[in-house]
């Protein structure tokens, strides 16, 4: 396994700042001649000579009794600077460390350590980086816990180790930070399958332990719960006090490259998502919102397309790239060795990776659906469900997910099927599913009217479906005609889009998840209907990668304050949007229901604040790129 190290340059800086706390004088003052001479070694240390640092240190510890030890301290540091840090072993073995003051002592147990490490001394240097009562200057902070998660490592304590660097996590950044979680996830898949799931079933939702817990299990293949983002507050939100006109959270960057292929398989996609975008951005010329330019190159639908459209868009001044689109896509320009320019990934790449550092993700996840329809069908006090859906990789992902959180709620799965294509009759599907049934309608009643049949003989019982409105308008008559009158929760697949009150009439009552824009359910949107009335991207099913497009705007002013602000959420027109701790979007959708063949959103709107997601601060002019609705639009071919 590769180990983190810090880069060079933050080496030197801390070994020069180090020998320059080592001149102050302490205990002992210091002749103008002896701190001229370790100025002269700082230099050389901060030129990068470290060797002759090193032998100047070791010249000034043989001229000063008093300070001997904290030099030859600096002349190990240097030499392990060098990567020659047998050479400093003997220096250290000289130190007295009881005439170490300061920080020096933890600095000398450090050193300790790495030596003991790099001749395979794991127990030794534990107990160099356990030892009880030391705080660790922010400093050393950094290389302390660095040395005990290698040391828990060497000696076979992965899981110890891999929570040592989830410590680390947030006080890193770069490549440093991406090698650091690449590390906890290694180690956490030696630790085994059952060995997580066990301690993901003992931990409490908001051990900072469990979200990588489920990432690297979900990297070895096991479907795991995904529980509802923390929405807490909303961003663009009054901030109270004397400064009440300034907003939250609002970062627009000046320049911004929109990546998705003009044509191919992609083309249709692509014109939705990218005229929900501007429509977004135009928007935002609404509220007085300083807005980037923003400028559109083709990814071509290719990996090299892709990866040729972010560097060129780099080397146009982008100070934030939105895109590219596909899976593959987003994974070729995730693998460049460097991401000079932060990404917003319109879609999650398909090897399972952590995205980089300055990453964002953001998608239409079948398993978001899934994993909501489970906690949906919960909280309704539904926990034995029976689970009927089409061959369609949306719908298998989604029922996967949906397993997975239904199982962490503690509910249950009573059957499952998977309804195969051409088939217009489920009488005998219906049957072997052996689902509860209501009794035959009592005899007519004295006014010649029929008593009502109970409406099931199981109250927790419900049914998820997964499937496209064609097949799921054949399979709800024949559930009612086997007298199956459990209640239907389904994913966005079973709505066109679009009202179409004969074709839906038999959807009625079936309650599904979707994009609130489509209802017009998130106020400070632009209006769906007036949109698509105009845009026939905007219509239909089309309307859902609209919505998509529009967020893709709505998240650029505030990935930052997302990420650094657990609990915000952007009212996006897809749903809700929070960034988890790994840079991955993730959307909380709203429910509608078929009533009398209209799909309508239950529990109304979504207002939730009076301000809307893309408010910038009130006293903010816009920037000249924005002066026009169209200033900021650059089409570029590449």
């Amino acid at each position: 396994m590769r180990f983190m190290r810090l880069s060079r340059v933050a080496a030197i800086g801390l070994l020069f700042s180090l020998a320059l706390a080592a001149c102050v004088p302490a205990n002992a003052p210091r002749s103008p001649a002896e701190l001229a001479a370790a100025q002269s070694a700082e230099a050389l240390s901060r030129q990068g000579q470290f060797d002759q640092a090193a032998q100047a240190w070791l010249a000034l510890a043989t001229q000063s009794r008093a300070h001997a030890d904290s030099y030859r301290l600096l002349a190990a540091e240097a030499w392990r600077e060098e990567g020659q840090l047998e050479r400093a072993a003997p220096v250290l073995d000289s130190i007295k460390r009881q005439r170490l003051s300061g920080d020096e002592p933890l600095r000398f147990d450090l050193l300790l350590a790495e030596l003991a490490l790099d001749r395979h001394d794991a127990a030794t240097a534990l107990r160099l980086t356990t030892q009880p009562n030391v705080v660790a200057p922010p400093a050393l902070q950094l290389r302390l816990l660095e040395w005990r998660a290698r040391a828990m490592a060497a000696g076979g304590d992965r899981w110890g180790a891999a929570r040592t660097r989830v410590q680390m996590d947030g006080q890193l950044s770069g490549f440093d930070h991406t090698q650091n979680r690449q590390q906890i996830l290694a180690l956490l898949n030696q630790v085994g399958v059952e060995s997580l799931k066990q301690r993901a079933a003992a931990m409490q939702r908001g051990d900072r332990m469990l979200p990588w817990v489920n990432e690297a299990l979900s990297q070895l293949g096991v479907a795991v719960a995904q529980p509802p983002p923390d929405l807490q507050q909303p961003v663009g939100t009054l901030l109270p006090g004397a400064d009440a006109n300034v907003r939250e959270g609002y970062k627009a960057p000046p320049q911004v490259a929109l990546l998705l292929p003009n044509d191919g398989n992609y083309g249709a996609a692509s014109t939705a998502i990218r005229e929900g975008f501007f429509a977004a951005y135009l928007d935002a010329g609404r509220n007085h919102a300083p807005r980037p330019s923003v400028r559109v190159y083709d990814s071509q639908g290719t990996a090299d397309g892709a990866v040729k459209a972010y560097q060129q868009a780099v080397s146009d001044g982008a100070r934030l790239v939105v895109g590219p689109l596909t899976r593959s896509e987003v994974a070729a320009v995730f693998s460049q060795a460097q991401l000079p320019v932060p990404v917003l990934a319109l879609n999650h790449p398909d090897d399972k990776q952590l995205p980089a550092a300055n990453a964002s993700e953001f998608g239409l996840l079948p398993e978001t659906e899934g994993a909501q329809a489970a906690d949906h069908m919960v909280e309704r006090g539904l926990r034995q469900v029976y689970v009927v859906i089409s061959t369609d990789d949306f719908a298998q992902r989604a029922a996967s997910a949906f397993k997975a959180e239904l199982a962490a709620r503690g509910g249950q799965i009573a059957g499952t099927i998977t309804l195969p294509p051409g088939i217009t009759s489920y009488a005998s599907i219906i049957a072997g599913l052996k689902l509860p049934t209501a009794p035959a309608a009592s005899a007519p009643a004295a006014n010649g009217t029929a008593a009502p049949a109970e409406s099931s003989v199981v109250s927790d019982a419900g049914i998820f479906i997964s499937m496209r409105p064609a097949q799921a308008r054949v399979l709800l008559p024949q559930l009612r005609i086997a007298r199956v009158n459990l209640p239907v929760f389904a994913t966005s697949h079973v709505y066109e889009g679009s009202d179409d009150a004969a074709a839906n009439r038999d959807l009625d009552g079936v309650e599904f998840c979707d994009a609130p824009w489509l209802f017009d359910a998130q106020p400070g949107l632009p209006n769906h209907d007036g949109i698509a009335a105009r845009l026939p991207a905007a219509r239909g099913g089309a309307a859902r990668l609209f919505a998509f497009g529009m967020d893709a705007w709505n998240l650029v002013p505030y990935l930052d304050w997302l990420r650094a602000h657990p609990g915000s959420y952007v009212p996006g027109a897809s749903g809700q949007l929070a960034a988890d701790q790994f840079g991955r979007v993730r959307r909380v959708l709203i429910w509608a229901q078929f009533q009398n063949g209209l799909a309508r959103p239950l529990g109304g709107s979504l207002q939730m604040d009076d301000v809307p997601s893309n408010a910038p601060p009130a006293t903010t002019e816009p920037s000249p790129a924005s002066s026009s609705p169209s200033g900021g639009f650059q089409p570029a071919a590449n």
